[in-house]
């Protein structure tokens, strides 16, 4: 409730009702005392349900009949500590109508002003440093409030009473743009910035969780510049457009979607882009996709009013470093990709990334949740008893800290393995624990005993620790995204995860609830030929495939001719140092991906399986089928679907009809194995979760084709499938076990 103006949205309802009484914050409670004829007190009831400012959440509201003691005005008063639970740190909001207003206004004190803000908007999480939410508690705290600031701070009818981040010019941050030297280019910096980027120029500029790098995007120079400085050379750019008219000019806007854009979390859209949007090729290469979002802060749009056409907005950061948000380090990482730098004098605390957003089967799906959704809190189904740290998976990695029926799942992380991606890691971990009041008890970690985030679960002492295997977590965290406890058939299809056989899963079907699992389907293990390497060039895949098929020796494959290793991989595979094996869905993707041509190498995670989804022919009603072997429990022989794509194309098939057939085949797997599952006496709840599930193209065809079944599916929208979701799976079964008693790992 903090920071959002509820206390004086009650005072303006109940004045304007003539109501009498007080209203006051109690830890995360808002306690009202009013009085007044029942009508008026009904209205009031009724206001609280429907009348709520824009970023106020009423999770539940307790009423009890009291004596009336004559009050005859309402007022605010001072608020307790206390109460039953900490308080919620409010998310990063867009920029409000009110706001883009006064910044309109040549004759408002706050015209073109950068950071503009009130209880409705702006920053929020991104500068807080510690609870309770105090301007002192934020990196606004070296500001002191001007007299006509600060007269707004103190009246409860004003819509800035008690917002902390409130500034003007008199008194706030300011602008400046430098060059890479940290020189001033000149007194007007949106002008200045707005003109470089006219030019073709490249301009890194801070924002709320951190630095972009700007470009414009419909200059071939400027962003393939762009991407050459940055060593990003397939992964789409995201565009920023100045309203819905402009994202509507480049991309297919459905309903869905058009509400999205307009959230106030102002994440970036994922959408079908117009293939005359007139952007320039490297924008979005090998995809017909685009992600696009409208401007979030004042000072975007002062510069989309200033260029007046679509920018490029992408993370300030060299290929897969976490992305820069100090001054100092900005100025020193950025200088051999920006031209010149756009900065303000307003610390930021936690670097935060874009949150992106696909529409799939007509509902939101989350890819990356991270500025304007967190920290908002995620009701768990069964209630932690001890406080709950969560470290989540290696690569895009999140935590979760969780108490009582309350989750909150950080910010974006990244890959561990990065050290400095590693450091914020452990930042994250102490600033939630401190802003959320929570010293914890129980460690979930992954089974994987090599990922970083379990080497730091297990160096903690006085915890019992709780390992979670990493398919269990993707499910348990689908379940709690749809508040479900009850067992279901979770389908967990992803790159790879640690399995409690030791061995690499991917391709899995689990039955499960919250407590524990049971494994009762999975695609037939292929070999990673090479280890890693396999997911870094999936030619390597299709190989194991091929070999395991009889094919080594085909010389009409494409592959096998355009691959000058091909003997070397032939000959790794018949020795020990093969690699090990998985039964990966995405490695089955990969797989045909580099069969069909579409991709061999990747530059980015899950690249091959993106650009196979592009391909598929929209109008093929074909697909393969794979066979069974067992049946209460049983294996799915996933190299008859790669087999049937091979024949195939040796029959002179295209490609994007291929690649229609494989997105179905998959599908009606997975919709045969459920049927299966449910046969033998499992749930009718399917839950989907995992990366692959992030594609459209399968997701729609299962979700559609299990409905037809009579399943009930969940799947997930306010956390990613992928292994962003992964740390909130841990943390439902971590507080699922241990009100089960099923917590075994000693105190260290």
């Amino acid at each position: 409730m903090q920071g959002v103006g509820f206390r004086p949205f009650v005072h303006g309802v109940a004045t304007r009702l003539g109501l009498g009484g007080w209203v006051r914050n109690v830890g995360a409670a808002v306690v009202i005392e009013v009085e007044g004829p029942r009508e008026r007190l009904d209205e009031l009831r009724v206001a609280l349900d429907r009348e709520t400012p824009a970023l106020a959440v009423v999770q539940t509201i307790e009423t009890v009949d009291i004596e009336p003691v004559g009050r005859s005005g309402f007022e605010i008063v001072a608020s307790e500590r206390g109460g039953r639970e900490p308080v919620r740190v409010t998310p990063d909001a867009a920029t409000c109508p009110e706001c883009l207003a006064e910044i309109a206004d040549p004759d408002g004190r706050r015209f073109g002003y950068a950071f503009t803000n009130c209880t409705n908007c702006g920053p929020r999480f991104t500068i807080v440093e510690n609870v309770p939410y105090d301007r002192a508690r934020t990196t606004m705290s070296s500001f002191e409030m001007c007299p006509a600031c600060r007269a707004e701070y103190s009246d409860p009818s004003d819509r800035r009473f008690h917002a902390q981040p409130i500034c003007c010019p008199a008194c706030g941050p300011t602008l400046s743009l430098v060059d890479r030297a940290g020189r001033s280019l000149g007194s007007d910096p949106v002008g200045g910035a707005a003109a470089l980027l006219l030019a073709d120029k490249i301009v890194a500029m801070k924002g709320l969780g951190g630095y972009h790098l700007a470009a414009r995007a419909r200059s071939d120079e400027a962003v393939g510049a762009l991407r050459t400085r940055k060593r990003r050379d397939d992964k789409p750019f995201a565009v920023m457009v100045p309203d819905l008219d402009g994202a509507s000019a480049l991309c297919a806007v459905d309903g869905v979607a058009k509400a999205l854009l307009r959230d106030a979390a102002r994440p970036i859209v994922v959408m079908p882009r117009r293939v005359d949007s007139g952007l320039a090729s490297a924008v979005a290469p090998h995809t017909g996709e685009l992600g696009v979002m409208l401007p979030y802060t004042p000072l975007h749009t002062l510069i989309m009013a200033a260029t007046g056409e679509p920018i490029v907005l992408t993370s300030a950061n060299v290929s897969d470093e976490p992305i820069a948000f100090r001054d100092d380090e900005a100025l020193d990482r950025l200088s051999g990709i920006a031209d010149a730098f756009l900065v303000h004098d307003r610390p930021i605390r936690t670097r935060t990334d874009d949150s992106v957003v696909r529409v799939v089967a007509g509902e939101p799906m989350m890819l990356r949740r991270s500025r304007g959704y967190v920290p908002t809190a995620i009701r768990l189904p069964v209630e932690a008893r001890r406080p709950i740290l969560a470290c989540g998976a290696e690569l895009k990695n999140t935590i979760t800290v969780a108490h009582g029926d309350r989750a909150v799942v950080s910010h974006h992380i990244g890959d561990l393995k990065n050290i400095e991606t590693h450091d914020s890691y452990l930042d994250a971990v102490e600033h939630f624990e401190r802003l959320f009041r929570m010293t914890p008890r129980l460690v979930a970690h992954d089974l994987h005993p090599d990922y970083l985030s379990t080497a730091f679960a297990q160096r903690l002492r006085g915890v019992d620790l709780v390992p979670v295997q990493h398919h269990h977590a993707h499910i348990a965290a689908c379940m709690v995204d749809n508040e479900h406890h009850e067992p279901v058939i979770g389908v967990a299809f992803d790159g790879l995860g640690y399995g409690s056989d030791h061995t690499l899963w991917g391709g899995e079907f689990l039955v499960a609830d919250l407590v524990d699992f049971e494994r009762v389907a999975s695609f037939e293990p292929r070999p990673l030929l090479g280890g890693d390497a396999a997911m870094r060039e999936p030619w390597r895949m299709a190989a194991a495939y091929l070999i395991a098929a009889g094919e080594a020796e085909a010389t009409d494959v494409d592959l096998i001719r355009r691959q000058p290793r091909w003997a070397d991989i032939v000959a790794l595979s018949r020795s020990a140092l093969a690699g090990p094996t998985t039964s990966s869905a995405g490695r089955l993707f990969d797989a045909v991906a580099a069969l069909l041509g579409v991709r061999d190498t990747v530059n980015y995670e899950g690249q091959a399986a993106v650009e196979l989804e592009q391909m598929v022919d929209s109008h093929e009603r074909g697909a393969y089928a794979a066979s069974f072997d067992g049946y209460e429990t049983f294996s799915i022989r996933g190299g008859e679907l790669f087999a049937a794509a091979l024949a195939d194309l040796r029959a002179g098939i295209g490609v994007r009809r291929i690649a229609a057939r494989f997105h179905a085949g998959v599908a009606g797997t997975v919709i045969a194995a459920c049927v299966r599952i449910r046969e033998g006496g499992g749930p009718s709840t399917v839950a989907l979760s995992g990366g692959v599930f992030m594609n459209r193209v399968l997701t729609t065809s299962v979700v559609t084709g299990l409905d037809v079944h009579g399943f009930r599916v969940l799947r997930h929208r306010r956390v990613p499938p992928n292994d962003g979701g992964v740390s909130l799976g841990q943390a439902a079964i971590a507080a699922a076990r241990d009100q089960a008693g099923a917590v075994t790992s000693p105190t260290l």
